[in-house]
């Protein structure tokens, strides 16, 4: 497995895309804008993108996978059906953070807790892990022990709960039921931020002591 990580927009939300090396097939997970430079990359870097994925509905993390999934002509999957409301609330959304509008978002697939991804000849496991939003989703390479985290944890933090459909109770049970059994050496990049592992997270960030 392979990935590249391209912060975006102002919000400094980390795309990322990550690539089978055997077929070169690829998936673009939480574009979140600035599309031609996204597209930009992909190029660059030579691989096909054969699908968008979204951990959940904010609008730094879908913005730019309407227009994506038409260039590529690609589906967009997940995340769960619960993010349905959030999704619908783009417009809403966009007027909060005073930028240019974002029409609701339809998805082509939507993914439920222990469905499974693939990717070339790459399998990822999906952790339905609400609290940030009621939809969020985490994608789970055990092979590489990698995943995917969207806002859920982040490098000495967690997702913020203030947010239309944030929930702290709930998040917090997502980490210590879907995360924390996982093993130390599993690393993890977040929607923002550096990267970690779930072993430096269980034993230094504040949130989980």
């Amino acid at each position: 497995m392979k990935y590249h990580i391209m912060p975006v927009t102002a919000f400094s939300q980390n795309c990322s895309l990550v690539w089978c090396e055997q077929t070169g097939n690829a998936a673009l997970v939480d574009p979140g804008g600035e599309a031609p430079r996204l597209r930009q990359e992909v190029a660059t870097l030579g691989v096909t993108v054969k699908e968008i994925w979204l951990t959940h509905g904010h609008l730094d993390h879908v913005g730019a996978a309407s227009s994506l999934a038409a260039f590529y002509d690609v589906p967009i999957v997940g995340p769960h059906r619960d993010e349905e409301p959030l999704l619908a609330s783009l417009p809403g959304q966009c007027q909060m953070f005073g930028v240019e509008t974002t029409p609701p978002l339809t998805l082509d697939r939507w993914l439920a807790d222990g469905a499974t991804l693939s990717i070339g000849k790459l399998s990822f496991h999906v952790l339905h892990c609400p609290g940030h939003s009621p939809g969020h989703v985490v994608f789970w390479n055990k092979a590489a022990k990698f995943i995917l985290m969207g806002d859920v944890l982040f490098n000495g933090g967690i997702g913020r709960t203030d947010l239309p459909g944030g929930d702290m109770p709930t998040l917090m049970r997502s980490i210590h039921h879907q995360l924390m059994p996982l093993a130390d050496d599993i690393a993890f990049l977040p929607g923002h931020g550096p990267m970690s592992t779930l072993g430096h997270e269980r034993r230094t960030n504040p949130f989980l002591q």
